[in-house]
């Protein structure tokens, strides 16, 4: 089973009459709200600083979105740890709030798709002191009535690490607080894989987490690192998580899990080959030269899963599936 792309992506694309959005309009975090597709979006011009940002769009229906602002509705701080960029949101809504976990530097990533072998590019600033470090990617948490004014929790990541890719879940498991991550140093005998993996954390606080247990690491021929997508999705069967996967290539893939929904450190099935890969011309043809499909948000409405994904680190994209069918097809395959 594979997810459906929609006829009409990218459903949002960079818009050459605003500068701060002309080159890059990718990797969303979406949530359903109030009869609203919400989505806060990852874009960037054509600036040597490759400042990114966020900007805002709504849908009544889940496809044809509008922009919100002239402007982007957060920018990098002035002063803080996440001075350089903004990445890759993911949002869930909690108590009344919406919180909004997303990866940040402290310092201009610069044009990292122009660096050798066109790898991620993350030079030393020289106009920093040397103890300012190197510009790791970490993660940081918001929290949001509007998802239009936030306010800046602070980090929830080691900063010794590069951690990225970190969801929260949308509810506590067993009255506490469960987190995604995947720390690019936790490799080797020591953590029990050979490529950045799949790790979930628990805590009692939003901004305190330290009980880490490896979740999933590549088995596949078309995974080598993975890493959390979108927020997991509650169903009666277990938590619903999508992931992404790159294989030996480079090229970005999106498999299925299932966790137990009491327990959501057992994996009880995941999906042997993957339920979306590049295929169009927009999937292919951006920043990244690899192939790119990279799901960052999820929802559920009338039955109907929604999944928005970065395409090519340029724009975004929709696919679609029947929640409840996708979820037994998963359960298919056991581990």
């Amino acid at each position: 089973m594979k997810l459906d792309k929609y006829t009409g992506n990218p459903v949002l694309s960079p818009n050459a009459k605003r500068l701060w959005e002309s080159l890059v309009v990718c990797n969303p975090g979406v949530i359903y709200d109030d009869g609203l597709f919400h989505m806060l979006y990852r874009c960037a011009g054509d600036d040597p600083e490759h400042v990114i940002r966020f900007g805002l769009a709504t849908s009544t229906d889940g496809f044809h979105f509008k922009r919100v602002s002239g402007k982007p509705i957060l920018s990098p701080s002035t002063d803080g740890e996440d001075a350089g960029c903004i990445e890759d949101p993911r949002i869930v809504k909690m108590d009344g709030r919406f919180l909004i976990t997303y990866a940040y530097r402290p310092y201009f990533p610069r044009q990292y798709w122009l660096a050798p072998n066109s790898t991620a590019f993350n030079p030393r600033d020289k106009t920093q002191p040397r103890a300012f470090g190197e510009n790791l990617t970490s993660s940081g948490l918001l929290m949001s009535t509007d998802l239009k004014t936030f306010r800046r929790l602070g980090r929830i990541t080691d900063p010794t690490l590069d951690d990225r890719d970190v969801i929260l879940f949308p509810e506590k498991v067993g009255g506490r607080y469960v987190l995604l991550r995947r720390p690019m140093q936790w490799v080797g005998k020591k953590y029990g894989t050979k490529y950045p993996a799949i790790w979930i954390s628990f805590g009692d606080d939003l901004l305190k987490w330290g009980e880490d247990y490896l979740l999933a690491k590549g088995r596949f021929n078309w995974e080598r690192k993975i890493g959390g997508s979108t927020p997991p999705l509650k169903h009666e069967k277990g938590w619903f998580l999508l992931y992404h996967a790159v294989d030996g290539k480079g090229v970005y893939h999106v498999g299925a899990m299932v966790l137990d929904l009491k327990n959501p450190r057992k994996v009880i099935a995941r999906t042997p080959e993957p339920i979306m890969s590049p295929e169009a011309e927009y999937e292919w043809k951006g920043l990244y030269p690899h192939g790119v499909v990279f799901p960052t948000g999820n929802v559920v409405v009338d039955g109907k899963l929604f999944v928005y994904y970065g395409c090519a680190d340029k724009f975004i994209g929709v696919a679609t599936a029947d929640f409840d069918a996708l979820v037994h097809y998963v359960l298919q395959f056991p581990v």
